[in-house]
């Protein structure tokens, strides 16, 4: 049984008066786990911010090694092009078209990720609905905001192989073997 007590001033006043008003009804009667709705409400939160918490540690983590493997696969594609982009720069390709050259393809592999990945958050969306509260699984703020944040961690990712590759002398990367 529970009983909960309105009050305008401090609650552990009302505890003690709560306390004897009930002794003198029915002095058998145990008495514990008296705390404020604030008290109450906080500890049946525990778990969803624990959780929470968690799972925001997980995205940080997954975000950060998204970036890096992407500037992996972006670094090792400019090692393995660099005689192609050697030659483009010797026949006069500008600093700026070889940087989209290799942004290109980082852009489109994370516009394939992000096709996915929204598809999967609203098909995950759906299952998480009954444990959402006063929140869509469809929120397009939310979704924006992290397709947004994906796409400039990938052009962040891709930026320093891009620049890298419009550093290569042509001499040097038609030798290269």
């Amino acid at each position: 049984m529970y009983l909960l007590a309105r009050s305008n001033g401090d609650p552990a006043a009302l505890t003690s008066l709560v306390r004897e008003e009930i002794r003198i009804i029915d002095p058998d009667l145990p008495l514990f786990r008296i705390e404020t709705m604030d008290q109450s409400l906080a500890q049946q939160r525990w778990g969803f911010r624990v959780f929470g918490t968690m799972f925001a540690m997980f995205a940080a983590i997954a975000l950060v090694l998204s970036a890096v493997g992407l500037y992996a696969v972006t670094a090792y594609s400019v090692a393995q092009r660099t005689q192609e982009i050697g030659v483009r720069m010797a026949l006069g390709a500008r600093p700026a078209q070889v940087r989209w050259l290799v942004l290109r393809r980082g852009l489109v592999q994370t516009a394939i990720g992000l096709v996915l990945g929204l598809a999967g958050a609203v098909g995950v969306g759906r299952l998480l609905e009954s444990i959402l509260v006063q929140t869509s699984t469809r929120d397009a703020v939310t979704l924006i905001s992290v397709v947004f944040l994906l796409a400039v961690v990938s052009i962040a990712a891709c930026l320093a192989p891009a620049r890298r590759a419009t550093r290569l002398d042509p001499l040097v990367a038609l030798r290269y073997e």
